[in-house]
């Protein structure tokens, strides 16, 4: 395995960053914190960590400072800590002007499926003059998790699908002008653009895609975060159940889903051990809505529970 380290330092330290789509992403200016990128599954976390590290090349940050890793590889199946730990100094065996006499900055994208990573990302932060990034998609690596393990080391910075401008600029077509500033015309096809962004979405990967193929590639998010990040994580024995609120869900956008009429309607109320336990019914609108700044809990006299997203939407924001 630690030949497979040595090559991936390689390979990173001398791949160049990517053409990508910039990201409107705002980076708490705290030092000492670590950075946790998070955010829903194909949303673009890792084009954004790229992105970072662009920027700092271009602010004059040698290329050998800017150590981009994924653990997204089968072939580091059990890696473990103390593997972590030889990384670090292996990198800067083979770089050690960088240690101490500039700061490093470390990308470490999908951190989350390693074994103990969060006493040695706490250790990293006390002894090295280094600048951190993690990234996840999975469940466990959830905003109120990174503050409980990190033990306020760490800041979030939640990562969306595109918004509407982000679109815009993705196919070419963002205005340089205030909308004020803007001849009709170019009113016209935002008007145009904006009714097809609310019906298709702002995932990256599915902007321009066929409509043939665009239901069944978000569809594919969807089963994979149901079954990853939910049903696996939360050891749902109900996952038809699970399924039905999923689609209930999904098709009450912005409107009041009380749980107690949601369980009669999916013949579960006769039976309390087959209800959804109320961890996954949060995970699940949490995920399905992460488009939105939160999905709020109410407590509704008579009704019980309900689940109610708030989307929101700036027209080039």
């Amino acid at each position: 395995m630690r030949d497979l380290l040595r090559q991936k330092i390689v390979d990173s330290l001398t791949a160049s960053p990517p053409a990508l789509t910039r990201r409107d992403v705002h980076l708490p200016p705290v030092r000492g914190k670590a950075l946790a990128v998070i955010g829903m599954r194909r949303s673009g976390k890792t084009t954004f960590l790229w992105q970072c590290l662009g920027d700092r090349l271009e602010k004059g940050a040698p290329r050998e400072s800017l150590l981009y890793l994924s653990f997204e590889d089968e072939r580091l199946v059990g890696m473990q800590a103390s593997d972590l730990s030889w990384l670090v100094e292996e990198y800067f065996r083979q770089h050690p002007g960088v240690r101490d006499a500039q700061t490093a900055t470390l990308f470490f994208d999908e951190i989350q499926a390693l074994s103990g990573w969060e006493p040695f990302v706490r250790r990293l932060l006390d002894t090295e003059k280094v600048e951190l990034f993690l990234s996840g998609s999975s469940a466990r690596l959830l905003s109120r998790e990174v503050a409980s393990s990190m033990r306020g080391r760490a800041l979030e910075v939640l990562i969306h699908p595109f918004s509407f401008r982000e679109t815009l600029r993705h196919t070419g077509a963002e205005p340089e002008a205030p909308w004020d500033g803007l001849p009709k015309a170019v009113h016209s096809d935002l008007d145009h653009r904006l009714g097809a962004y609310l019906l298709e979405g702002g995932f990256p990967e599915a902007v321009g895609v066929p409509k043939r193929d665009h239901g069944a590639l978000l569809q594919s998010y969807v089963d994979v975060v149901v079954l990853r990040d939910i049903i696996e994580r939360h050891a749902v024995t109900n996952p038809v159940a699970l399924r039905w609120m999923q689609r209930h869900l999904l098709a009450s956008a912005a409107a009041p889903s009380a749980f107690r009429s949601s369980t009669t309607t999916c013949a579960l109320k006769a039976s309390r051990s087959a209800r959804i336990p109320c961890t996954p019914i949060w995970a699940i609108s949490k995920t399905l809505f992460s488009f939105a700044p939160s999905p709020s809990i109410q407590h509704r006299k008579g009704s019980g529970w309900s689940i109610l997203a708030k989307p929101t939407l700036s027209i080039l924001g």
